[in-house]
């Protein structure tokens, strides 16, 4: 009766396809380490920038009530009204304002990841224009931009995958995924293309939250 013996060897071909199994293996899980970076799930990137101190929106100018001047029976007074017409009034013009201007609003909500903040685009007293996201709190991942986008905002599953499918305008990628801080808008981008802002995840094409802009 013949059998294998217990200090029998494995074969070199065997013991060759354990060795490339295993390399196989490595290799994908170092790939694996490198596109999904499971790590900065658990590392985060607080940026705390000056944010521009929003003036607030100016009163509109009330006119000033006409003086009431006397006169003596049987003559006019310059100022005052005859029998028939409305007193005359004065409109006192409001200066405009001097400081930083809010053009639009939006909070975030959450998508594929927990989001929160507040999304301001402001006018600089030179004209020029920028992003803000206050108190921003968002899970850091791999690649992910602050796009303007043509996509109205979707709550729920449904709106992760939106602003893929839309024109957008990206403003760079993300500084950190807490704090306050500030973007650029280029001159000739035309905002009210723009009624929303996307935290995109452009390796995975997912949003990790949005805003929809209110003026």
């Amino acid at each position: 009766m013949s059998g294998k013996s217990a200090s029998e060897k494995p074969s070199p071909s065997r013991r060759r396809n354990w060795t490339v199994a295993a390399a196989v293996a490595a290799v994908a899980l170092v790939i694996g380490f490198v596109v999904f970076k499971p790590w900065l799930l658990f590392v985060d990137v607080r940026v705390d920038e000056q944010l521009p101190i929003v003036a607030s929106a100016p009163a509109q100018a009330q006119p000033t009530p006409p003086t009431p001047l006397t006169s003596t029976p049987g003559t006019s007074t310059p100022g005052t009204s005859t029998p028939g017409t409305p007193p005359s009034t004065t409109t006192t013009p409001t200066p405009p304002p001097t400081g930083p201007v809010q053009l639009a609003v939006g909070s975030l909500i959450s998508h594929e990841h927990t989001t929160t903040g507040t999304v301001r685009i402001v006018q600089q007293p030179d004209g020029s224009r920028v992003l803000t996201l206050e108190n921003l709190d968002t899970s850091n991942g791999p690649d992910v931009h602050v796009w303007l986008s043509a996509a109205h905002v979707v709550e729920g599953t449904a709106g992760w995958f939106t602003a893929g499918s839309a024109e957008y305008y990206d403003l760079g990628m993300i500084k950190g995924n807490q704090g306050n801080q500030v973007y650029q808008i280029p001159a000739d981008v035309d905002l009210s293309q723009y009624p929303a802002v996307d935290l995109w995840c452009v390796q995975f094409s997912v949003s990790f939250g949005a805003a929809e802009l209110v003026a």
